[in-house]
């Protein structure tokens, strides 16, 4: 086992000025325990490379202690990429170029994309109740499927309450034990509706994050259209953008294909490897497994009207407030302030046990950043991951 140094855990997607969570950036239940510092640089660091600003950001966020770090960036008719740290402690094994990685709550944008589109084919709309697609399911203290709109989900102004942390992101003995173990959407949304839901003083729903909101969009695209939301994300998305990085993993608990191992500290000093697990725990709002170019690759298809139509866009692209994190959200998209340029660009943030993900687009999709960790990087990890993602988008670097 490798030491660390153990910190406070931190839970999301944090705004350039602190650390403020949004997001809730575990794509499943809630984001893992305890970032994590690697007491002994030298077991992770591979050979380091001296090729520009990238390179050096890439290297400034390996610093914060993580085990390995990946970036890459996007403008029109230019790409770089940067790598750092190990794909595996104590191999020297350097990150894989084109690694594969569990995206976390990246994976809302494809769920939230999916459903604009059925809305876009008139086979379902965002005023739709959950009740109309969901008969029944969804009860609870302060929550009523039959008041609760596709775009109260979308949005995470629905009130429903997230689903609880599993035994598996909560210790190291949790995911030994737990790490195969599959869940069912109907046992996830059952397990967060037996919580009290969120209102605001008015007895509203007040923008609160949540998981189960995306659960139940991959379950609702299964009752529209009588396929897995899996297939559907294939269908409408994978294939046609030739992600051939990217995948929805369902039950299966491996990494297919190049990736570096994830790793989590739960809390402690000691490192656990944490790359096997079944994904089912985060249905819809968490399980893909991609690369940072297919990221990119996505996110400048989408917001440059290649996925949705110019109506749906505008959809997705309305934010509402969300409080305490230095921006706002609209529907599978967060949009935040560009501090060093001015402006703002879309993204999201994702986590999933020992995998830490950022990703940021310009509003017309020219321009696109993608970072992973692996490890549990804390507030220091996190801001210059912000750092990177900001300068690439305000163009600092080509």
């Amino acid at each position: 086992m490798h030491r660390l140094s153990g910190r406070r855990p931190l839970r999301g997607f944090l705004t350039g000025l602190g650390l403020a969570a949004l997001f809730v950036a575990s794509a499943g239940p809630t984001a893992v325990a305890g970032p994590m510092v690697v007491a002994d640089p030298t077991a992770v660091a591979g050979p380091r490379q001296e090729t520009g600003p990238l390179q050096q950001r890439t290297e400034a966020i390996l610093d914060t202690g993580v085990v390995g770090v990946s970036a890459e960036v996007t403008a029109p008719r230019w790409r770089a990429r940067a790598r750092a740290g190990t794909a595996e402690i104590g191999t020297g094994r350097p990150v894989p170029s084109e690694g594969r990685f569990r995206t976390g709550s990246v994976t809302k944008t494809f769920t939230a994309t999916v459903v604009l589109q059925l809305v876009g084919e008139g086979r379902m709309s965002l005023e739709d109740t959950v009740e109309r697609w969901l008969p029944g399911l969804v009860r609870g203290d302060g929550v009523d499927g039959r008041r609760i709109t596709v775009r109260q989900l979308l949005q995470h102004t629905s009130g429903i309450p997230d689903v609880p942390r599993p035994a598996a992101l909560r210790s190291a003995a949790g995911y030994r034990a737990e790490r195969f173990r599959t869940y069912t959407p109907v046992e996830l949304v059952r397990a967060a509706l037996r919580q009290p839901g969120s209102r605001d003083a008015a007895g509203d729903h007040a923008w609160s994050y949540s998981n189960t909101n995306y659960v139940l969009a991959a379950m609702i695209v299964h009752a529209v259209t009588g396929r897995s939301w899996g297939q559907e994300v294939d269908d409408r998305i994978i294939r046609p953008l030739r992600l051939r990085g990217t995948s929805v993993p369902g039950t299966l608990p491996f990494v297919r294909g190049p990736h570096a191992h994830g790793y989590a500290g739960f809390g402690t000093t000691t490192a656990t490897d944490v790359t096997v697990l079944d994904p089912s725990m985060a249905v819809g709002s968490g399980s893909i497994i991609s690369t940072n170019r297919d990221l990119g690759r996505f996110y400048a298809a989408l917001l440059g009207g290649r996925l949705l139509a110019a109506e749906q866009l505008t959809e997705m692209r309305a934010t509402v407030p969300a409080p305490g994190i230095g921006g706002s959200y609209g529907l599978g998209l967060g949009e935040l302030p560009l501090t060093s340029c001015g402006g703002s660009y879309f993204g999201h943030v994702g986590e999933l046990l020992g995998y830490h993900a950022w990703v940021g687009v310009t509003r017309d999709g020219s321009r696109t950043a993608a970072v992973y960790v692996t490890g549990d990087g804390g507030a220091a990890t996190q801001q210059r991951m912000i750092d990177l993602v900001e300068r690439h988008l305000c163009g600092a670097d080509s």
